[in-house]
């Protein structure tokens, strides 16, 4: 009851700060510790942040651990570069052609380990007669990482080591309120990866409270 009570009284006390261009929303507002990291995801960027580098855990982990699910998997976001990564873990593979990504092991998890990229503007992107992006394979920082991404509540970053949410497009009270948003021009975003729409429909099953709720 005591404990509770606290959390509570904690929680409406709690703000988000501004850093940049982002939001950073404490522990004590949302709620997801550390313990609910896996094993590998917290070995990585421990392991990346101690070498120097921002790492977090990003996509669709954030999203489930806010929803109170678990997660199926968790894949990381960086500003090093695959080669950077791969030298700070021995168990570590390069792997892709249109993008490169890390797969670092520990026993049987596999974590994917991705550098932050950029979101190409459309007058400058490689793509077929149909406007679908043929390459998007740029290094960035972490707000533009944010922006190439398709939902609002797949743009979360979560640091274990402080136990922060870094948000640069509201995602996180599009999650608290079960609104499906995309970022960026709708028609463009869909027309850049078809896949997308897929993406959006089964998205909208863990997210979205009615019909309302698309953005």
């Amino acid at each position: 009851m005591i404990k509770k009570f606290l959390k509570r009284v904690f929680r409406r006390s709690a703000k988000a700060k501004t850093v940049g261009n982002a939001q950073v929303i404490p522990f004590a507002l949302h709620g997801v510790p550390r313990e609910q990291i896996s094993y590998g995801a917290k070995r990585v960027t421990d392991g990346l942040q101690a070498a120097g580098f921002k790492a977090f855990v990003v996509g669709g982990a954030v999203r489930d651990l806010l929803l109170g699910k678990i997660p199926k998997d968790f894949d990381v976001a960086t500003d090093a570069t695959p080669e950077e990564v791969k030298r700070v873990f021995r168990r570590s593979r390069i792997i892709g052609r249109r993008f490169r990504l890390v797969h670092v092991m520990f026993g049987e998890e596999l974590v994917e380990v991705a550098t932050f990229r950029c979101l190409i503007e459309t007058e400058d992107a490689q793509t077929d007669e149909h406007g679908r992006l043929l390459r998007d394979n740029e290094f960035g920082d972490q707000e533009q990482d944010a922006a190439r991404r398709d939902f609002t509540a797949n743009a979360l970053f979560y640091d274990p080591t402080t136990q922060e949410i870094y948000d640069y497009h509201r995602g996180y009270a599009d999650t608290r309120d079960g609104v499906l948003r995309i970022i960026g021009d709708p028609l463009v975003r869909y027309r850049e990866d078809p896949v997308r729409m897929l993406r959006a429909v089964r998205l909208s099953a863990k997210l979205v409270r009615n019909s309302s709720c698309w953005r």
